[in-house]
């Protein structure tokens, strides 16, 4: 096996590890990274594929219903009255 090939495996390898674990370790880092990211490519007058690419970068957002009960979207997630 070349040994150039061998250097991009395990820069690959290495790379995922990293990216592990930044969503692990650093979630709230790696968003606004994220986020800086893709602000400037989702602009009024980019092409349409860096738009697209701004989308697929982007973090997914954080609606009313994750904040309020950890991420559930039925009824279950209710605590209900507390029971002393």
């Amino acid at each position: 096996m070349p040994m150039w090939l061998q250097y991009a495996i395990v820069g690959a390898i290495v790379i995922v590890a990293l990216w592990v674990f930044a969503k692990k370790q650093l979630p709230g880092t790696l968003r606004k990274a994220r986020l800086a990211l893709a602000a400037p490519l989702v602009r009024e007058g980019r092409p349409a594929w860096m738009r697209a690419l701004a989308r697929r970068i982007a973090p997914p957002g954080r609606g009313s219903a994750t904040l309020a009960c950890g991420g559930c979207d039925n009824d279950s997630c209710d605590p209900g009255p507390k029971q002393h």
